[in-house]
């Protein structure tokens, strides 16, 4: 039986890339898949989170990711993705629909995904690719996490600005949307997104003795 201990986020390694739904590996339980536009931070987001700075790769040119990929929890059948960034750059209009396409037929029919942790960077919250994948939430009724990374990059008073900004601009969802502030530099928010997935990782009789506090997190 997978328990809290099961969640070892350090123990996570790569197990495969797929480039379109038929790829994906058939054995998986539960999956959260990590979406943001490209310059985001999702690939140093899954690193912090797994304390391995080469799981994920990064990279100075926004959009390196251009499959799904597998990262496996230890011997678990848990999974987190790291899905193609959106507005990869330098590549024909052509490469962008084709992934575009596969990206949503992973998000309409993917059986074992049970949340979404989309990544917004904080000083540009909210641009049209972010609205679509809340709008995909919405009517999927998927749970969604938002991320807004590199809160480094502003101090505690305006980041706490756009938090609550980004609150009031996606209240009509509910308790469908979390949000926290994040920083893969520092690693601000990482046991709040710990939580935030061991809620959707774990059999839903452990999930109601998570106790899930969700905000600008004060110091550890």
């Amino acid at each position: 039986m997978l328990d809290k201990e099961s969640l070892t986020y350090t123990n996570t390694h790569f197990v495969k890339s797929a480039a379109k739904l038929s790829q994906c590996p058939t054995d998986v339980l539960r999956e959260v898949a990590f979406a943001g536009r490209s310059n985001a931070g999702k690939s140093s987001a899954l690193n912090t989170l797994t304390q391995n700075k080469k799981l994920a790769r990064t990279s100075k040119t926004p959009g390196r990711t251009q499959l799904i990929n597998y990262f496996q929890l230890g011997e678990t059948p848990l999974c987190l993705v790291d899905l193609p960034g959106y507005g990869f750059a330098k590549v024909p209009v052509a490469k962008k629909n084709e992934w575009q396409k596969e990206l949503g037929n992973y998000l309409e029919k993917r059986d074992p995904l049970v949340g979404l942790v989309l990544l917004m960077d904080i000083r540009h919250p909210l641009k049209e690719f972010d609205n679509s994948m809340l709008d995909w939430a919405r009517e999927k009724q998927m749970p969604v996490h938002i991320l807004l990374t590199k809160a480094d990059k502003l101090k505690r008073g305006p980041a706490q600005n756009t938090l609550l900004q980004v609150k009031k601009a996606v209240k009509d969802l509910g308790d469908l949307v979390t949000i926290q502030t994040f920083s893969s530099h520092n690693g601000e928010g990482l046991k709040i997104l710990q939580k935030r997935l061991n809620s959707w990782l774990l059999p839903p009789e452990e999930e109601a003795a998570e106790d899930l506090s969700v905000g600008v997190p004060g110091p550890e």
